[in-house]
């Protein structure tokens, strides 16, 4: 088996296959590679929508399940997902046809990095909308970036985009890259203009605590260089631990005075909020952003000292955030039936969650809000922050719980209880409820929810298709 380094590539590539080609950044790279005139294959264990019509659209073949068989044709290189064990069958084929091989992350590197300044989004929290907001600002100032995200960009309708201009917009993330590569992903990103968005204990079933999470990121900070520029949180403190290990310039951002760059007068809109930005005390100029929330206007705040350097205006910064669609499962509302509003969120860390709430609640002032949770994370379905959720969901007027799915694949020990967390907020005085499964959730909701109302869905997961599910019971029982 060879591993390529990001400094050889052979040239006589054409055909490539793709270990794990369902998942959201595997597809993407995918369809980049596609659009570079590369022949692409690939297979996966689940093969389903939407992954699967966007690879047949594009024209991909897809062999559902692994095998030696999937490596027939011999391609001429293999992009290896993080998803595939050393065990897996088509690893163990791999090894012993001694195929050139790549994890994900060096692949981007290697195909699309080399004439490119990268500018990477990392932190625990924000990286999908900090990054969306930053490509697409660049986009519409005329600046082509090309892009690669977690999320799916309303107005793109997809999560990457090869352009022609110098800048590629990275969401850059902690996770692992691959069972022969257990770094963070984000390393091989080359950053030279990065933002830390905040540092906060998750993936635990990579990394043991906070320690371990530190340092990956404390490596992180390391490799960009001296003409580089990083934005970090100034208040948080678990970044202030490791900056010493950044030799680029370096600028804070937050709420206050103490920082180099911050926020006034914060004001809830009917869509989004307007903020003031200032540069060390100096006003720079008044912002209108579609986003809520105290947390999306820290998000804009993050990318000023990169979008300055790189030379953009206020004027133009405010015209791109202004134009900003948002992103498909950010705080979106899927949809409004019989006068209730039904609203999609990825929130599933507790500090997510309790942003996400207080952004929907400010949002939605007076509205009833029902706030509906599901742990389906590696983190979250494990007790790490069972006592953290309780906290989280203040200003949410009622809470449904359901069980986390898949917890058989968890140490019994180490196993979330949603039912423990219901009687916790219960003993804290919240208006909560167990649900064991979806139709239960759904059932609930379809009687009690009254016009006005705002359900806000939290999961990582598609969560058993609830937010259609919801509306079309709302829209029967309004008719009948």
């Amino acid at each position: 088996m060879i591993d390529l380094t990001n400094n050889y590539l052979p040239e006589q590539v054409k055909h490539i296959h793709l270990m794990g080609i369902c998942g959201t950044a595997m597809g993407s790279l995918a369809g980049m590679l596609k659009e570079q005139g590369y022949r692409i294959t690939g297979s996966d264990q689940a093969v389903y929508p939407p992954m699967s019509t966007f690879l047949a659209h594009l024209g991909i073949t897809v062999r559902e399940g692994y095998g030696a068989e999937n490596l027939q044709p011999r391609p001429d290189l293999v992009i290896v997902g993080n998803v595939i064990t050393q065990i897996n069958p088509e690893a163990q084929e791999l090894m012993r046809l001694g195929l050139p091989f790549l994890s994900l992350p060096q692949a981007l590197a290697q195909f699309f990095l080399k004439d490119k300044i990268a500018l990477v989004i990392t932190g625990t929290h924000g990286k999908t909308t900090t990054s969306s907001l930053l490509a697409s600002i660049l986009d519409q100032a005329g600046l082509s970036p090309s892009f690669m995200i977690g999320g799916i960009l309303k107005g793109y309708e997809r999560n990457y985009q090869i352009g022609s201009g110098p800048y590629f917009v990275f969401e850059g993330d902690e996770y692992d890259t691959a069972f022969f590569d257990k770094g963070p992903k984000f390393l091989h990103y080359q950053p030279h203009y990065a933002v830390l968005t905040s540092i906060e204990f998750d993936h635990a079933d990579i990394y043991d605590d906070i320690g371990a999470i530190q340092q990956a990121f404390s490596r992180f900070l390391s490799i960009i260089p001296r003409d580089g520029l990083l934005a970090v949180y100034g208040p948080d403190s678990r970044i202030k631990e490791i900056l010493s290990q950044a030799t680029c310039p370096v600028e804070t951002y937050g709420l206050g005075e103490t920082w180099d760059w911050t926020i006034q007068d914060l004001m809830p809109l009917v869509q989004g909020s307007r903020f003031k930005v200032l540069h060390r005390g100096e006003y720079v100029y008044s912002f209108n952003s579609p986003l809520s929330g105290k947390h999306n206007a820290l998000n804009v705040l993050s990318l000023m000292p990169m979008l300055t350097r790189i030379g953009l205006t206020p004027e133009v910064v405010a015209r791109g955030l202004a134009g900003f669609q948002g992103v498909h499962r950010r705080q979106e509302v899927r949809g409004v039936q019989a006068g209730v509003t039904v609203i999609d969120d990825f929130a599933h860390h507790p500090t997510a969650v309790r942003e996400t709430i207080q952004a929907i609640k400010a949002q939605y002032g007076g509205q009833r809000l029902i706030a509906v949770f599901e742990p389906r994370t590696n983190t979250s379905r494990r007790k790490v922050f069972q006592n953290d959720y309780v906290s989280a969901f203040e200003g949410a007027d009622r809470i449904l719980i359901r069980e986390a799915p898949g917890l058989e694949k968890i140490p019994e020990e180490e196993r979330f209880s949603s039912a423990q967390l219901v009687d916790d907020l219960k003993a804290s005085g919240y208006l909560a409820d167990y649900s064991p499964d979806t139709d239960e959730i759904l059932h609930i909701l379809s009687n009690e929810l009254l016009k006005g109302d705002v359900v806000l869905i939290m999961s990582n997961g598609g969560f058993d298709n609830i937010h259609e599910r919801l509306l079309n019971l709302l829209e029967i029982r309004d008719r009948v």
